[in-house]
């Protein structure tokens, strides 16, 4: 059995336990990133199983025409980038585990880090320090200050837990249902969407990306919020409506963010208007990235390959193929 695992950035999978789960078949890993048809096709050909790193790579109804070969992909958490009808179609089956009642602790680590470290002004600190300078300014307490969660999910839960543990006011905005679940669990809801943009002194996104919250948090919602607040997102960019962000940064309210998701990934651009903004502090999109999370994710995908092996397939995504005459079975 082929197995191509694409976008591993640094060699990191190989070195994993989990990895002797595949010990019996033939692995390929990719170390670039490449979104172009023709060399995926080129490198896919003979792949009977592809591993994809989260939403790195897309993959279309035209590449995958493409990998007579192809029978399986596998991966976890939320496939916006896999043409499923295509892959229905085409008999490919799409493992996907949901992770339910499991949070990414490595994500709402990385939350907390970004929220102490653009409060602080470490950065700033740190290349001041590093020019020869001495301090440059003045950070704020957090002990006291109001967290607003939008969202109330898993991540929420755990960024929640970690706020409380630095004194900190703890509330909420999300769907209805969400706000409910709150209620229930004695956790402070807003009494608004405008109240809590604005008397919220951290916003931390954490939302799914649906069509329904795409462009959830709009140029007014920013506009609402204080010039001294911060705006932070480990979840998903396209949750700010499209150009909101840098026109709220350039006019000061709020007066900083701090993100780590952007439009179009991997953000190589050194010209992005993002980056060139002195209020923003950003990472490249390693809210997951650490190994104990990596092996987490990878046992799931990699027990997902077995599984469709012994002719049980788990997570599946696109049940429909399961009963398609154009499905392609495991050798």
């Amino acid at each position: 059995m082929k197995i191509s695992i694409l976008d591993d950035y640094f060699d990191t999978i190989r070195t994993l336990p989990c990895f002797a789960m595949l010990a019996r078949h033939e692995v390929e890993i990719w170390n670039d990133h490449v979104q172009d048809d023709d060399v995926l096709a080129t490198r896919l050909a003979a792949s009977d199983v592809v591993v994809l790193i989260r939403e790195r790579t897309k993959i279309r109804a035209p590449l995958l025409e493409r990998l007579p070969r192809l029978k399986l992909i596998s991966q976890r958490s939320v496939y916006p980038h896999i043409d499923t009808e295509a892959c229905t179609r085409l008999g490919i089956v799409v493992s996907s585990s949901q992770h339910p009642g499991t949070p990414c602790y490595a994500a709402a680590e990385l939350t907390w880090a970004l929220v102490l470290a653009a409060m602080r002004q470490i950065p700033q600190q740190v290349a001041s320090l590093k020019a020869g300078q001495w301090q440059m300014g003045v950070g704020t307490t957090l002990r006291g200050k109001t967290l607003g969660l939008y969202g109330w999910g898993r991540i929420a839960h755990a960024v929640a837990e970690y706020a409380r543990a630095f004194g900190m006011r703890v509330w909420v905005w999300a769907s209805e249902k969400s706000r409910a679940v709150a209620r229930e669990e004695g956790v402070e809801v807003a009494p608004s969407k405008e109240a809590f943009f604005a008397e919220s002194d951290v916003v931390s996104l954490h939302m799914r990306l649906y069509p329904a919250t795409r462009g959830i948090v709009t140029a007014a919602d920013l506009a609402h919020m204080k010039p001294g607040a911060l705006l932070v997102n480990t979840s998903r960019a396209p949750l700010v409506e499209p150009g909101a962000l840098v026109a709220a940064l350039r006019a000061g309210r709020p007066g900083m963010a701090a993100v780590d998701v952007f439009e179009h990934e991997p953000l190589t651009d050194t010209a992005d208007p993002l980056l060139s903004l002195p209020n923003l502090l950003a990472t490249p999109h390693v809210g997951y990235a650490t190994r104990e999370e990596y092996e987490l994710q990878f046992a799931e995908i990699f027990d997902q390959i077995l599984q469709w092996l012994a002719g049980t397939p788990i997570n599946v995504v696109n049940p429909a193929v399961l009963a398609s005459p154009a499905l392609r079975r495991a050798a």
